[in-house]
């Protein structure tokens, strides 16, 4: 029988000193984080544990820091300031392995604070729209917590959890957090799906990763054919493509038909689409980063974004000089995946410059910067200016094909730089 309670109750399972664990993404609990900072006063040194969460952390806010310490696994904007000021930390870990420091023990987990879609008539409630690295925070924690919301999706696959196994259960009605970077696509972003869009043959399996880039190379695949999805994550620019019959899955290996993801993050009519969809498979992301797994699909394509390159090819996606922006996350995870499938093709997209005007493609990685993936990883590097191939070329040729995909205004330096360093060009 469900045990309901109120969201008072519910989180006065928490105690000072816990380590708790939040769902993340467009299943970030609002309700419960908002009510449990209202406990602060009463609470010291609770270290909340989670991915990127979405919509108001106020967890986070400095006036909390001496109940709340936030040990994020990946940034997201609400939590960035406090894990650079000291009222947080950073845990370096590729997201296909958090799942095991929970089991493991590395990182024990007190209590899970989940959200749900309401329980089916077997009992079984869903994880809905992020079942990543939820589904071992629930069945590794000691005590859980779930907010159960009738518009969370009810989703297929890793993230049906019998009800009985939530310690409490707070019910809510409320909408959960949107996107569509669709709306927003600059046209450096359109050239840079153009160009992805002419990398990818028909039959291919697709990563993408989350922002306007991805959008933007799906918008450009409409006279592709027979194209599968395991991703990480996937949002809008998914739907139309399957709606198409463009999206068929019908050559992967791994469940074959079907669209394997480990969260989704959209509008509501993606929630609406995936809600009950038996196409759509939600799994945790030890299997669905498994490089094991990812590589048996065939033709994978991986496309994921960077922050800054430089001439060897090393790249800069998680870190703005010392500042921690976001996460290492399942770049690695798919870089190395892709490499490894039959006729697969690891990609970084970038734009050439910054909004400023400063050039991406660098000599030297700024300071305090940290390399998410090595230049041994990179195959396939893409700006608005074009397509660097660097697998299997020497370190000139690396800096020579960078530059050329670099905007104009920064070629003559960086090719006066690489002149420095490598004697020849």
């Amino acid at each position: 029988m469900a045990n309901y309670k109120t969201a008072e109750e519910a989180l006065s399972i928490i105690k000072s000193g816990d380590r708790v664990f939040v769902q993340g993404s467009a299943a970030t609990p609002q309700y419960l984080v908002r009510k449990l900072a209202e406990r602060a006063p009463e609470l010291r040194n609770v270290e909340i544990v989670s991915i990127s969460t979405f919509g108001e952390f106020p967890l986070a806010d400095e006036q909390y820091k001496d109940s709340f310490f936030i040990n994020s696994l990946f940034v997201s904007a609400n939590v960035r300031d406090a894990v650079n000021s000291g009222r947080g930390d950073y845990v370096p870990v590729f997201l296909s392995e958090i799942p095991h420091l929970f089991r493991s023990g590395i990182l024990p987990i007190d209590v899970a604070i989940v959200h749900v879609s309401p329980p089916d008539k077997h009992g079984f409630c869903s994880l809905g729209v992020s079942v990543d690295i939820a589904r071992e925070a629930v069945i590794s924690a000691k005590h859980v917590i779930a907010q159960v919301n009738p518009q969370m999706p009810r989703t297929h696959g890793d993230g049906l959890i019998q009800a009985k196994r939530f310690d409490v259960m707070v019910e809510v009605d409320e909408p959960i957090p949107e996107v569509d970077y669709s709306l927003r696509l600059t046209s450096k972003e359109q050239t840079i799906g153009r160009l992805i869009a002419e990398l990818i043959d028909d039959g291919a399996t697709l990563q993408m990763g989350i922002g306007g880039i991805p959008d933007a190379v799906l918008s450009c695949l409409t006279n592709h054919k027979e194209l599968g999805i395991h991703t990480e994550m996937f949002s809008n620019g998914v739907m139309p493509l399957i709606e198409q019959g463009v999206i068929t899955n019908e050559h992967k290996y791994r469940h074959p038909g079907r669209v394997a993801t480990g969260f989704i993050v959209g509008n509501r009519k993606l929630y609406d689409f995936v809600d009950d969809n038996p196409l759509i498979l939600m799994q945790r992301t030890d299997y669905v980063n498994d490089v094991h797994i990812i590589r048996s699909n065939p033709k994978v394509t991986a496309i994921n974004s960077a922050i800054q390159i430089d001439l060897t090819g090393q790249v800069v996606a998680d870190t703005l000089g010392m500042i921690q922006y976001s996460g290492i996350g399942g770049q690695m995870d798919f870089m190395r995946g892709a490499a490894l499938s039959k006729g697969g093709k690891p990609i970084i997209a970038l734009p050439s410059t910054t909004n400023k005007g400063i050039s991406r493609i660098t000599p030297i990685i700024n300071e305090g910067a940290a390399v998410t993936t090595t230049r041994a990883h990179v195959h396939y590097v893409v700006t608005e200016y074009g397509v660097a191939y660097l697998y299997g070329k020497n370190l000139r040729q690396r800096a020579k094909s960078l530059i050329d995909i670099a905007h104009p205004d920064h070629r003559e330096h960086l090719e006066a730089e690489a002149f420095k360093r490598y004697r020849h060009l």
